[in-house]
């Protein structure tokens, strides 16, 4: 079992006070929502980028669409392959890895066996060929608010903390506990960022249908922390460079990201003039405190003084939808009857018995047992 005890702990090698001269970072992850937005502002931060992840189609498509030139390469790779993991780091000799790479809910349930392989066995590799480097880079890592297991917003839990203890209660929150724990165990200078709920503010961006589906079985009444991508990626730049070696950060946004899940969707579509689409949902059981997902409020005063990554409000990022969706907003407000409708025929709780909602056993029908995994 993982240790549920307080996970802000400083090991490994000591705290360095600046990182000087830093021109390279290696990006890992680097054409999902959040890796493509760390590519883009390390970029315009000056630094040199070489950009991974695996070499399909789509991977290949996005990256020929990025900026080019003698600042940017894109280096393709696949983390669970140790050669591939030595010989990256070896090429590219980076002076900082941003690793972004993983396999997040809903997918990891589906794909097990997979998911492990990238979020815990490829971090493991990454870190070994990191301590193996003749020059050891900065090892920024990406983690997640998913540590923190179900949290039931009826109980008086208080805002989330680095110092929360950690209680996964899926997969994808274990393999976070455990991954954070081989970070801090190596001999490197490493700063770990547990994300809140990511968002932006390009709807193309923003996922799937599978994305609606694991959306639409959540709590409407769960707490949410939301955070613009571009915020996250101000994170990521600042981890790289301040001197916070052996720290571990809560990303989200401002007061104003602290939000309950069923008014998120709808105020974003709502932006869009999508204004009443979204099916109603159901509330979670408040005496079942394992039927809630791994999502609160949090306070993040201290990664916001020494980090300053939050740049764009609640108010600001639904602005920018309406402002990005203009003329549109007139068409989309004709069709969102004939949507709304649709949607509603989707809901995974259309029909359903009950009054609350069943997250767990939702994701288990449509993608597998989310349920920590036993191959720690």
């Amino acid at each position: 079992m993982v240790s549920t005890g307080s996970s802000h702990q400083t090991r490994g090698r000591p705290a360095s006070t600046s990182l000087p001269d830093v021109q390279h970072v290696l990006v890992t992850g680097a054409c999902g929502l959040v890796g493509s937005a760390v590519v883009e502002r390390m970029l315009g931060d000056g630094w040199q980028v070489t950009a991974t992840d695996l070499a399909t189609a789509a991977n290949r498509k996005a990256l020929s669409r990025r900026r080019s030139g003698p600042r940017f390469a894109a280096r393709w790779a696949d983390l669970t392959d140790e050669a591939d993991v030595t010989a990256l780091l070896t090429e590219t000799r980076p002076d900082v890895i941003i690793h972004l790479a993983a396999v997040i809910p809903p997918t990891c349930y589906a794909a097990p066996k997979v998911a492990r392989a990238v979020n815990v066995d490829s971090v493991r590799m990454l870190v070994s060929a990191t301590e193996a480097a003749a020059t050891r880079p900065r090892f920024v890592f990406a983690s997640s608010m998913a540590v923190y297991g179900a949290r039931n917003p009826h109980r008086d839990l208080g805002l989330l903390t680095a110092e929360t203890p950690v209680a996964p209660a899926d997969s994808y929150g274990q393999h976070k506990v455990e991954a954070e724990a081989i970070v801090r165990d190596a001999d490197l200078d490493f700063v770990i960022l547990r994300l809140a709920g990511v968002l932006t503010v390009e709807p193309r961006a923003a996922g799937g249908t599978e994305v609606l589906q694991f959306g639409a079985l959540l709590p409407t009444d769960g707490r949410l922390q939301t955070v613009d991508v571009r915020d996250v990626a101000a994170a990521f730049a600042a981890a790289a460079r301040e001197p916070v070696v052996g720290e571990t950060f809560l990303i989200g946004g401002d007061e104003s990201h602290r939000r309950v899940q069923g008014d998120v969707g709808a105020d974003m579509v709502a932006a869009m003039g999508l204004d009443g689409v979204m099916p109603p949902g159901r509330p979670g059981d408040p005496d079942d405190d394992g039927a809630w997902f791994a999502t609160d409020w949090m306070d993040t005063s201290d990664a916001q003084a020494k980090l300053r990554f939050q740049h764009h409000s609640w108010s600001d990022m639904l602005s920018e939808i309406r402002a990005r969706t203009g003329w549109r907003r007139y068409p989309l407000r004709m069709v969102a009857p004939l949507l709304q409708l649709a949607l509603a025929r989707r809901s995974p709780y259309r029909d359903a018995p009950g009054t609350y909602a069943d997250l767990w056993a939702g994701v288990r029908a449509m993608w597998g047992d989310p349920a920590p995994d036993a191959g720690r």
